[in-house]
């Protein structure tokens, strides 16, 4: 069975939040089910319902139930995950996004929705404009998780490098706080509660063209590497999609990314890797076009290959089939995305 659970980084911000506003730190531990060992390493997993415990007893011995927002407010998530880390070190905010769709699990592991298709945040576009879309499935049942994550970005360092007007409005599906007077002061934008969706609206796509403060090419491939041993832990030996993820990037080029290839590969039949994968809640459909949309990405925003040279390594039949993938991702065309 599936168990959400959040890296230590979290966890151990939040206790320190909390002593600093006057929380006795040793009850709260206590309190929360939480060890002095479990906070040794950042990047230990926890279960998130002990974080969830640990928010409830932090707002009760501070006295501030906005305690999430206060916390989303003070941490940025560079402080908090290697997940920050790898998006400042992207050579922009697209290329960060897409580190984000794949890596997000090492700060937050939590059930999705069905649609979300193992992405965390989405992009959707209506009348309105552009929306990033929170996909957390029963986000109400956690709304504090909600409330620290969008403060986060409203208040984190990477926003005031980009446009004062970057936010346009952020909905919410949890009802309306008693400290709204909270919400009000660290978003300044308008804001929709009860909504039918955790979603920030953004004022344009000109921010996935900027570059975040720290970017390093040579930076974010040792976290990369890191991030991919996390990764491996995190889904375990056991896990068929990580095993089909790692098979699947060398082959694309190939014309051997087909799901009978992988079977044979992987030394099982393909009915075999069919309910393993369902099991996981994914199909192999879905993984081959995860890992072409992480690595379409790389290949257009941060290496600046042309649409045939990245159709021909992601193993679409012609440019134009590529094409129509990118923009189904991410809303653009490859060309548009490059600049």
């Amino acid at each position: 069975m599936f168990e959400p659970t959040i890296s230590a980084g979290f966890v151990r911000a939040l206790i320190d939040l909390a002593a600093a506003r006057g929380a006795d730190r040793e009850a709260l531990m206590r309190r929360s089910g939480i060890a002095a060992e479990d906070l040794a390493d950042q990047d230990r997993r926890l279960p998130l319902a002990g974080y969830a415990a640990l928010m409830r007893e932090a707002k009760a011995m501070t006295g501030d139930p906005a305690l999430a927002l206060h916390f989303g407010e003070a941490f940025d998530i560079t402080e908090l995950s290697i997940v920050g880390l790898m998006g400042q070190a992207s050579d922009n905010y697209a290329d960060a996004f897409g580190e984000l769709g794949r890596y997000v699990r090492l700060a937050i592991d939590v059930e999705l929705e069905e649609e979300a298709q193992g992405q965390r945040m989405v992009i959707r576009r209506d009348e309105a404009g552009i929306w990033l879309v929170d996909m957390r499935k029963n986000p109400n049942d956690f709304p504090e998780l909600t409330e620290s994550s969008f403060a986060r970005m409203a208040a984190s360092s990477g926003r005031a490098k980009m446009a004062p007007t970057f936010l346009k409005a952020i909905h919410f599906t949890h009802p309306e706080p008693p400290y709204r007077s909270e919400y009000d002061r660290i978003f300044q934008v308008p804001l929709v509660f009860e909504s039918k969706w955790n979603a920030v609206l953004v004022a344009d796509d000109s921010w996935m063209n900027m570059k975040p403060p720290a970017h390093s090419a040579y930076v974010l491939a040792i976290l990369r590497e890191r991030a991919d041993a996390l990764l491996a832990d995190l889904d375990g030996a056991a896990s068929t999609r990580f095993k089909v993820e790692k098979l699947l990037e060398p082959l694309l080029h190939t014309g051997e990314a087909r799901m009978a290839d992988a079977a044979r590969k992987l030394g099982v039949s393909r009915a075999t890797l069919f309910r393993r994968l369902k099991s996981e809640g994914t199909s192999f459909e879905r993984v081959l076009d995860e890992v072409r949309h992480r690595l379409a990405l790389a290949y257009v925003v941060e290496r600046k290959l042309r649409v045939n040279e990245a159709a021909y390594l992601l193993g679409f039949s012609d440019p134009a089939s590529f094409s129509r993938a990118f923009k189904r991702w991410t809303g653009k065309s490859p060309r548009a995305m490059r600049g």
